[in-house]
């Protein structure tokens, strides 16, 4: 077997924006300049001058969510120890393994209340493939109830540092909080598993509604089982087991070009009727065109799932209010609007249940 990482040394010169636990830098390699991203509470803060070593896997491969060379150390400037209570350990066995505070761990202000934690109490829980469902979903829950409190549990599919999503950090004022799970961190609220992560949720920060999904940057092998968005359906086997109210959002398309997303995608389909053994509302956006099948489609997951037909009025214009800028697999609101409005459909069912 064959492990590749493609290493570079290089020198910051520049320092770029900057959000919530990520911060950009352009750095000469050679004779070129590269764009690399880097989380100072792993690595350190960069500044220009600095010899930064770099994983420039991502940019060999061309990817687009991910895009950024990787800063590993400032090996000649490393960042001072800290003494910390927590010894939960995430990205475990790799180079950079951080150690957290679990919610639930004993130094955690949370874990009288966590230990004693073993119910949703029938909580509604949306559930998304994809990172980009987040703000969606999170419209249509304000849309339909301005205050209710909402947090994101973010599993382990894409990105493991949640501060690499811009979107998560500018959608922060809008939530109560967010829970890593898994080998995820970087989140207000760490927990080793996802079962543990919508009890922190529910219970420690007191969403109403919660919104679980992957980080940005699934992977996807085009195979019928090959993609990390298959959590989905566990996921909904979770907050079953745990009492809670699971609520799928569907990833519908009407201007995806690949035939296995078109309508509704096989993700979905996979997830929610395969691997999802708990009853869950599967919510389909009013008005969709026929011709995307969608109701056909779903007619094979009827005798274990609800599908609820929500209204949209409203959901537009509340989409185009976020604060963010919406986007899936490169396409904007316009281009993909049934996804969006899928989604936001989803997050206007759980406000409803309330």
């Amino acid at each position: 077997m064959t492990i590749v990482i493609h290493w570079r040394s290089g020198t910051v010169l520049s320092v770029g924006r900057s959000w919530d636990g990520a911060l950009e830098v352009d750095v000469r390699v050679d004779s070129d300049t590269v764009r690399a991203l880097a989380y100072p509470l792993l690595v350190g803060t960069p500044i220009v001058g600095d010899r930064v070593l770099l994983n420039v896997n991502a940019l060999s491969l061309g990817l687009g969510t991910g895009g950024y060379a990787m800063v590993v150390a400032l090996p000649d400037r490393l960042p001072p120890d800290a003494s910390f209570a927590g010894h939960a350990v995430k990205a475990r066995y790799t180079p950079l393994q951080p150690v957290v505070l679990a919610a639930d761990e004993e130094a955690s202000p949370l874990r009288s209340v966590l230990s004693a934690a073993d119910d949703l109490g029938g909580a509604p829980v949306v559930i998304a493939d994809l990172h980009s469902a987040l703000p969606a979903v999170l419209a249509g829950v304000i849309a339909t109830r301005p205050a209710t409190r909402v947090a994101y549990v973010m599993t382990d599919g894409g990105a493991l540092p949640a501060w690499f999503s811009r979107t998560l950090s500018a959608l922060r004022p809008l939530l109560v909080g967010t829970v890593t799970t898994g080998q995820a961190f970087g989140g207000d609220l760490e927990a080793t598993n996802l079962h543990a992560g919508l009890l922190a949720a529910v219970v420690g920060l007191g969403a109403e509604v919660t919104v679980v999904a992957q980080g940005p940057g699934n992977l996807g092998t085009g195979t019928a089982w090959g993609f990390s968005g298959v959590d989905a359906g566990a996921a909904v086997n979770a907050v079953g087991v745990l009492g809670g109210h699971p609520i799928g959002s569907l990833r519908i398309s009407d201007a995806d070009a690949r035939p296995r997303h078109r309508g509704v995608s096989h993700h979905s389909l996979t997830a929610y009727g395969r691997v999802a053994l708990a009853p869950a509302d599967l919510v389909v956006p009013a008005g969709l065109d026929p011709s995307l099948g969608v109701a056909e489609s779903l007619k094979p997951l009827t005798g274990r799932h609800r599908v609820v037909e929500i209204p949209v009025d409203g959901l537009d214009e509340a989409l185009r209010a976020l604060p963010v800028k919406l986007s899936t697999m490169g396409r904007s609101l316009d281009a993909d609007h049934a996804y969006f409005l899928s989604a936001a459909a989803a997050g206007r069912h759980a406000a409803a249940l309330l």
